[in-house]
């Protein structure tokens, strides 16, 4: 029990620090150069040796550690590890001020699969990535994260709409926008003047003289927290996909230093993952090229060759949540297909490659499971639903990677706070560290 105490407690700590894939980045970032990987930078030339640890980061967003192992990459492979870092939410508009009735508002978008609902009557706070303009005509950039609550979404009471728990409907353009401040007679709001204020008084960035652009979210200033009479629940936002970040993280320092290991976490994967950060982009096999590179100096006629032969020795887990079995909505699953909070993570499979999972991968993770005496439940959709996907199928098809999905059961997925099981993590962390050993 101790085990399942300190990585809950670390993962609710990871994932408070963390509201924006920027600070998930920052965040892994600190962790591996504690356990002493050395970062490298895309625009540099890389000198990579055997039996070290790096990671790389792209648009500060996504992030690629791996170690380089004491056998040949070749013959050994990558044991591979994929998650995203993004999380369903709502973004700041470019241009966002609004001023209404007297109140401050800040106009936004809708970013993902947004469970909308649980979004309103929240304490909300701000995060993410700004760039501004710096007295002397440079260009710089920092992260920002207001930390306590500064805006709600205010629900239409029940009076003024008596169907509201028969049919609700939300537009997105007109009933989301965040209320952050009372305006005085006859004054605007003016957004960009309160994030320069904010650089100014609370980062003492001095030089800041105009805001240029940013990539900013609303998340839910509420803490993550162990719930339940008996503490078997983690409520928290970001679940989907930030414990399966942490977790692998966490595999990945703590599993066997000789291995050939990789971890990949992505951004972009609610929206599709097609951007140069995301899954769909260049950014791991443009790694594993350079990977490739450096061990193949003498031999640069046949790097392709020695490509396709680590590509067949490696293998990835992509790891994504998946649906538990609700109990006020059982109809919503195959009966035969039900994954249990608390009762191990979930193999999951689609017939028409939603997921990536196949016998053969199946097999290997069952088999591993089973070695570990750790639980495995399987996850298909209702053949009357649509299916989700993750990160998996992307790669696969990119890179021609053995992969399987899987992921610990949740719910409320994409809502503003879902629900996992405690014990399902030390289960994840378990197999996930076994893959790497």
């Amino acid at each position: 029990m101790s085990k399942v105490k300190n990585i809950n407690t670390g993962l609710c700590d990871f994932i408070q620090a963390s509201p924006t894939p920027f600070h998930a980045v920052e965040n892994i970032s600190k962790q591996l150069l504690k356990a002493g990987y050395k970062q490298l930078n895309e625009r540099d030339t890389w000198q990579l040796q055997p039996e070290q640890a790096y990671f790389v980061c792209r648009n500060s967003s996504s992030l690629i550690a791996f170690r380089t192992g004491k056998e040949n990459i070749q013959e050994t492979g990558f044991k591979m590890i994929g998650a995203h870092t993004d999380s369903p939410c709502l973004k700041v508009k470019p241009l966002p001020s609004i001023s209404s009735k007297g109140y401050a508002q800040t106009g936004v978008e809708v970013y993902g699969g947004v469970l909308l609902n649980p979004w309103f009557d929240r304490d909300l706070s701000l995060a993410g990535r700004v760039y501004y303009k710096q007295k002397n005509g440079g260009v710089a950039a920092c992260l920002i994260n207001f930390e306590k609550a500064i805006a709600s979404i205010p629900s239409l009471a029940i009076h003024l709409d008596r169907d509201a728990n028969e049919s609700h409907s939300i537009n997105k353009q007109n009933h989301l926008a965040p209320i952050l401040l009372q305006l005085s007679e006859n004054k605007l709001f003016d957004f960009d003047a309160l994030l320069l204020n904010f650089l100014h008084e609370n980062l003492a960035i001095n030089d800041a003289e105009k805001i240029l652009s940013h990539e900013l979210s609303f998340y839910d200033s509420q803490q993550p927290a162990l719930i339940g009479v008996g503490n078997d629940f983690i409520a928290s936002a970001r679940l989907d996909n930030l414990l399966s970040c942490y977790v692998g993280l966490q595999a990945l320092i703590t599993s066997d230093k000789n291995q050939s290991s990789l971890l990949v976490c992505s951004d972009h994967e609610e929206v599709g993952s097609v951007s140069a950060s995301g899954a769909a982009g260049p950014f791991l096999e443009a790694v594993l090229d350079r990977i490739i590179e450096s061990f193949m100096i003498e031999n640069v006629d046949k790097i392709q060759e020695a490509k396709r032969r680590l590509l067949d020795n490696s293998m990835l887990i992509s790891v994504d949540n998946a649906h538990g079995i609700h109990p006020n909505f059982p109809d919503k699953h195959d009966q035969q297909h039900g994954p249990i909070l608390n009762q191990g993570p979930v193999l999951k499979i689609n017939a028409n490659q939603r997921y990536a999972s196949n016998s053969e991968t199946g097999a290997m993770i069952s088999a591993l499971c089973d070695t570990l005496g750790v639980p495995l439940q399987s996850f298909v959709v209702r053949s009357d639903m649509a299916c989700g996907s993750t990160i998996g199928p992307i790669m696969s098809a990119e890179l021609g990677l053995k992969t399987v999905d899987i992921g610990v059961p949740t719910f409320a997925m994409h809502s503003i706070r879902e629900l996992t099981g405690c014990k399902d993590t030390e289960y994840l962390k378990q197999v996930l560290t076994a893959f790497y050993n």
